[in-house]
């Protein structure tokens, strides 16, 4: 009797310390048995969760999403349409005929448009679609990996190296190593920096999440299948692995790289990207990215935090040089949203950046005067895939301010002259002393 009462003692505490528990402390934490890991709110760029995320690992097929970007970006600036042409050259030949590759089977002196090389592509992983694509664009696969490394740089990556347009090791690509690399290197990227490509892709070029959320497709006559497991409604067993919300990204697995996957899912008005390098199977990779879903999605919610025409409490004007009035007021212009952790509701603040300390009259109302920036005081630091890149808005003026008319200028200039001589005779006589 005596142990039924001790552990009906045990088990009343154990159920109201649970229920007393603030919420932060409720707050369920993730563990992913990924060796790097990250996610992100794909809005804002927002670090959520990282494990390892700075090692620089082989990305495997998760390297095609900065071939992809390359191709929207040509599109964009109408080098090429989808509805150009191309023909597969021997070196993406050769490697479509390796049945060792994944590929979708290549025919040569045929033509095939740029869209359905990109299907193939984005869909299917074809590596021979892929280096078509990179010929066609850059000339050749060399001087396309040059592109591809000037843009790593240029959308802010760090820890990574480009070799390739596939993401196989050089070593597999026999005679037909790129220019400029070596034949026993690999494409490196950190969990971080494929985080920050999906970003940009996801943002830039939104049309890439129609194509990567294709569950199907049809090519040169036969019906391809996106490795993608996660996309919901897939055929037959892989439907267990379907995620509400999920519509990319890429996948990859090589010797080296294990099984990869860039994955992004959108519920209500929220957005995720994760990214889970080297896990020890193409089952792994996706679970482990639902674990990071569910984290995601359960424990962090898109608020907002400062309304449009917020004023930040002491700092709520800006002087105003030549006008009738010597301060304007400001606001912010828009409302400030970010994903926020349960119990994190009010660990925020605003950072105004101002473009000039002092403004000059006229000043119109609604006139841009800086920033406001979103401040993260919790616990820790909350990180940014983008230096600088936490969420702000427009800080804008409340009203305008005229210009004062010439007269009044004079006399305050007067007034200056007269109050800097006041000044400096002061100054002087004191010396005297």
């Amino acid at each position: 009797m005596q142990r039924w009462k001790t552990a009906l003692i045990l088990t009343l505490l154990v159920i109201a310390s649970t229920l007393l528990a603030p919420a932060d402390i409720m707050a369920r934490e993730v563990e992913t048995e990924a060796e790097s890991a990250i996610l992100v709110d794909a809005d804002t760029g927002d670090i959520l969760f990282q494990k390892e995320a700075e090692q620089a690992l082989p990305p495997a097929s998760m390297t095609k999403m900065m071939t992809e970007y390359l191709v929207m970006e040509a599109i964009e600036d109408g080098s090429i349409s989808w509805d150009t042409t191309t023909e597969i050259s021997d070196y993406p030949y050769s490697i479509s005929a390796d049945p060792s590759f994944s590929g979708v089977g290549m025919t040569q002196n045929k033509d095939y448009t740029v869209r359905s090389l990109y299907e193939a592509m984005a869909i299917n992983s074809d590596n021979a679609a892929s280096i078509a694509l990179a010929e066609l664009i850059a000339g050749s696969e060399g001087e396309f990996v040059k592109m591809m490394n000037e843009k790593a740089e240029e959308l802010g990556m760090e820890d990574y190296k480009f070799v390739n347009s596939t993401g196989l090791a050089n070593s597999d690509l026999s005679d037909h190593v790129p220019e400029g690399t070596g034949a026993d290197e690999n494409n490196l990227m950190s969990a971080k920096a494929t985080a920050t490509l999906a970003y940009h892709l996801v943002n830039d070029y939104p049309q890439a999440l129609e194509i990567s959320g294709t569950r199907t497709a049809e090519f040169d006559g036969q019906t391809i299948q996106n490795w993608n497991w996660m996309i919901p409604d897939m055929p037959g067993y892989l439907s267990d692995f379907g995620y509400e919300g999920v519509d990319g990204l890429k996948t990859g697995y090589t010797e080296k790289a294990g099984n990869t996957f860039t994955g992004t899912a959108k519920q209500g008005e929220q957005r995720l990207i994760s990214v889970v390098m080297k896990t020890d199977s193409r089952e792994a990779r996706f679970r482990e990215t639902a674990k990071l879903f569910d984290y995601g999605f359960d424990q962090f919610e898109t608020k907002e935090l400062f309304a449009a025409g917020h004023q930040k409490k002491g700092e709520s004007s800006v002087p105003v040089s030549k006008g009738k009035e010597d301060n304007v007021s400001v606001e912010t212009g828009k409302a400030l949203s970010a994903m926020v952790k349960q119990g994190e509701e009010d660990s925020y603040s605003l950072e105004y950046s101002l473009k000039e300390e002092e403004l000059t009259a006229p000043v119109e109302s609604g006139q841009k005067v800086g920033e406001a920036k979103l401040v993260y005081e919790g616990e820790g630091k909350k990180a940014n895939l983008i230096e600088g890149g936490a969420p702000s808005v427009p800080l804008v003026t409340t009203t305008g301010v005229e210009k004062s008319n010439w007269f009044m200028l004079t006399l305050g200039n007067v007034g200056n002259f007269f109050g800097n001589m006041f000044t400096g005779a002061v100054d002087t006589v004191k010396s005297w002393f």
